[in-house]
Order: C-alpha cells, then structure tokens, then sequence
C-alpha cells in the first residue's frame, strides 16, 4: 500500500510488505482479523454472494491478509446460524468463487480461512447434545442456552484432528491463501487448553503438555494435509481471563511449541464468551488501543516466528507504534475494518486517521445482552456490505436489533453465542 507510488512517511512499517520464509507474501502488516459473517443459508452452510461482496470490499480497501469469520470443520457443530461449513463431501465451486472474488479485487491480498470447532460453545436449539473434553457445564448465566456437554471418546478426539486436516486440505484447494486453526476464545481448542473446561486424566489432559497435545495434533494433521510451503497460522489467548483457565506460562509454552513444530504465525487475543476480553470488555476508555501487547512483547523474547496482535486498533499511530516496538508483525483488525473498509487506503493517506468503534446500547441492558450488541452491531455492518451497501458508523443500536431480528428470524431472540 502506498500513497503516489510512495511508502507513507508515517506509516513505513505498517505498509511494508512482509514475506522472510517465502510463504505468507503480505503486502502489508494489516490483518483484518476473523469475524463471524452468519450469512449461509442454513442448512446449505456454503459462502454466497454476499460474502464475495463483502471480502470483496476488504481486499479492493488494501487489506495485507484477510481472514474469513470461522468456517466450521462439521456441520452438526456449528457455532451458531448462519456458520459456513467445509466438510469432505462440500462441492468446493462456492468457495473456489469465494477465493476468486477476493483475487480480483486485489491480486497482492493473502485470503485465510479460519477453521474452527465449537466445542460445547454452540446454542442449545442447534446443538442439544454438544462435545467437548470434559463434561463441563459453560457457567456466567449461559447454563440454561448452552448444554453441558458430553465428554468426547478418544476415538472421537483423533476423528476431529482429522477433520481439520480436511478442511485445511480443501481450503488449499479451493484457493485459499492459508489457513488458520481457531485456538482461542472459548471454541473446542480453547476448551482442551483451559484446566477449567479439560478435567481429564487420560493422555488429552491433565499436564499442560497433554492438554496441549489436542492443539499439537491438529497442527501437525494439518501441516501433513497442506505440505510444507502452505501458511498455517493459529488464532490464540493470551490468558482466558476466567479463574482456573488457561494463561501465564502456559500461553508463552504452548508458543514455543507450535514455533519448534514450524507454524507460520501466531495471532494473539484472549477472552472467551464467559469473560469477553476479545470486545474490549475488559479495557476502560483510557486505556491504550492495542489490549494484548505486553504479552506480544514477552512472547517476542520466546519466538521468532511471525505475531500479529488483535484487539483495540483504531489509529494509525498505534499500529505503527505497535510495530515499531518489534512485539508484533502484523496490527489484527476487526471492528474497525468493519465500519471502515477502505482503512488501510485512509490510513496510508492520513497521519491523523483514527476510525472510532463505540459500544453500542439501546440502553437497556437486558436488550443489549440478548441481542449480543458488542458483536450484532457489527455483524450488522457486514451484512449491509454484502447486500452491496456502505456500513454506516452513525447507525443505532434499535435499528442493529431490529436488522437482526429481519435476517435472523426467532433465532435472533434465542442466546446463540456464549
């Protein structure tokens, strides 16, 4: 990205390309970040023209790596309505046209698909009898929306690595840029890590080295399913932020690990639906844009492979700030992404540019908490983007609910996501 064929002078790592193995090939350091789009049909779980339409507009703004919102690895475990699925027997023309659109618009943008098992964090009316590693309720209030799972079979557990291998294969096929595995914010990943959702003393938990082997195992699957030259990255908390969860060591280990095993890049977040840091829940209007930073800076010391550092972005200042510290290698952009398609252009053109994001309330809180507005506000914006419309900043939290409650039917008023 450049203004006049030039680097931005206030921006020269944020719009430098990034490629040191060969493989990721990133014109920039910005990553837009995954975000469920809930626009397949249920039932068909495919990607339609609207997701074309809307990643069209991300890659057309100059984002460096996009990276799709979850496609799940089975569809009978969705992480709620509207999830696209890529299983083995998914005819792959609607995806193959999905990686084309995003080709079109801008032949330099890298496309990653995000792949993902919810575990037991998918809604009671789409999944009554959900899996996970321990048969342990989801707490916060969610009991009576979410299920309390069925510990899995190790049998079961070594059919799901596999099935992330497929997914990752397919995706490769169709396409796609790279891949991603999910590993954070309380998805089937995030349950084997954490000591509080993964009770079991088998070789699956127990240790922090067991309770890693899952994450371990589906990396190599993966890794053997794609080839050696194929970008495989991992989404991942820096802590869980829930007493009894996974952080501290543990993160920084598991880090290790996955740099000693080869992964491409290490995106990091943190929170789970319990205890949402990933919105912003956790952070005070003062506080600085990038939330996960000094555990980027720490994770530095420990790996040389590739960071990239999701949650809070909003100036362009920040994210060169954040990259001139040397503790990340890519800024991981959502919410602002969302309001802003074209940010990576505004931003090469504009010291000043800071795209705001809010909370938005009806100021009722109940009515907040059902619709989910930290999340439906935006959702609500990719929507608009995939009926061929500009998002609109200025748009109110009455006019999100009602949006959802048209798109989503009586599913917009069941709690679909912890």
């Amino acid at each position: 990205m450049t203004t006049h064929g030039q680097t931005p002078e206030h921006a020269p790592i944020l719009f430098s390309p990034f490629d040191p193995q060969g493989r990721i090939a990133a014109p920039n350091r910005i990553l837009k970040s995954a975000m469920s789009e809930v626009m397949a049909v249920q039932g068909v779980f495919l990607p339609t023209d609207a997701h074309y339409r809307v990643y069209e507009r991300w890659a057309t703004g100059g984002t460096g790596i996009i990276v799709t919102g979850n496609v799940m690895i089975d569809r009978t475990a969705l992480g709620e309505p509207g999830n696209v699925v890529l299983e083995d027997d998914t005819h792959l023309d609607r995806f193959t046209a999905w990686a084309d659109a995003v080709h079109r618009a801008n032949s330099d943008t890298r496309f990653w698909m995000q792949i993902n098992h919810p575990g037991k964090q998918s809604p009671k009316f789409l999944t009554p009898a959900p899996v996970a590693p321990s048969a342990v309720a989801l707490g916060a209030g969610l009991e009576a929306s979410f299920a309390t799972p069925r510990a899995l079979e190790p049998e079961e557990i070594e059919a799901l690595i596999q099935r992330y291998a497929t997914t990752a294969a397919l995706a490769q096929r169709a396409g796609f840029d790279g891949v991603q595995i999910h590993g954070a914010h309380g998805y089937l990943v995030s349950q084997f890590l954490s000591p509080h959702h993964n009770r079991r003393t088998d070789d699956w938990g127990g240790s922090p080295e067991n309770r890693r082997r899952f994450v371990m195992e589906v990396y190599r699957a993966v890794r053997q399913a794609v080839g050696p030259d194929f970008p495989v990255s991992i989404k991942m908390n820096s802590a869980d932020f829930q007493k009894g969860g996974f952080e501290g060591e543990e993160a920084y280990d598991l880090i290790t690990a996955l740099s000693d095993e080869g992964i491409d890049l290490i995106e990091i977040s943190g929170g789970n639906y319990e205890s949402p840091a990933m919105t912003g829940a956790r952070q005070s209007s003062g506080e600085r844009e990038a939330y996960f930073l000094d555990f980027a800076a720490e994770a530095r010391k420990r790996t040389d492979v590739p960071l990239a550092v999701t949650g809070g972005f909003r100036s362009v200042a920040a994210m060169e700030a954040a990259l001139a510290s040397g503790a990340t290698d890519f800024v991981g952009i959502a919410r602002a992404l969302t309001l802003d398609p074209e940010l990576p252009r505004h931003a090469a053109a504009d010291p000043a540019y800071t795209q705001e994001v809010g909370r938005p309330s009806t100021g009722i809180r109940k009515l907040d908490i059902m619709f989910m507005l930290a999340i439906t506000y935006y959702e609500t914006q990719i929507r608009r983007m995939g009926q061929g419309k500009d998002p609109d900043p200025r748009m109110s939290a009455w006019r999100t609910v009602l949006a959802n409650a048209w798109a989503l039917g009586k599913a917009a008023f069941s709690k679909r996501r912890a």
